[in-house]
């Protein structure tokens, strides 16, 4: 009655979110504020980072809440930054707003600074598009 024998050539394992599927790849991951990571991030994704962050950060795109720290360098293609940065920036699309405090060098394709934000390194137009040739043979 409650055992029930199974059928040949039925799987009987139920599958996981497989690759392909909406759980597998998210649009955005959250590292919240009582969150302190050390280390490198790398996210294909947005993050949105409220927490304390010691480490490199590339992404996609990026969102850092007012009380954020990140001691590191941020790489992505979009970025709104609204606390405390130190260590270089690269960015295509970059927006730093009034409560924003960066220390470190920032290279940009589209930049917008808000009345207020502090910025205590140097700002380069434009930046080098990634390729093959730029990336360091290990081998030699």
């Amino acid at each position: 009655m409650f055992s029930k024998k199974p059928v040949p050539g039925q799987d009987t394992v139920s599958r996981s979110a497989g690759p392909g599927s909406a759980m597998a790849t998210p649009t955005f991951s959250v590292l919240g504020a009582d969150l302190a990571v050390k280390g490198d991030i790398t996210a294909s994704a947005e993050l949105h980072i409220d927490g304390h962050v010691e480490g490199d950060i590339t992404c996609a795109g990026l969102v850092q809440g007012e009380a954020s720290a990140i001691h590191g360098a941020i790489r992505a293609q979009t970025a709104r930054l609204a606390g405390t940065v130190r260590g270089g920036i690269e960015v295509g699309q970059l927006v730093i707003v009034k409560t924003a405090r960066i220390c470190g060098d920032v290279k940009y394709d589209v930049l917008t600074i808000e009345q207020g934000a502090h910025i205590d390194g140097r700002l380069s137009h434009g930046l080098e598009p990634a390729t093959s040739d730029t990336t360091p043979d290990l081998a030699s």
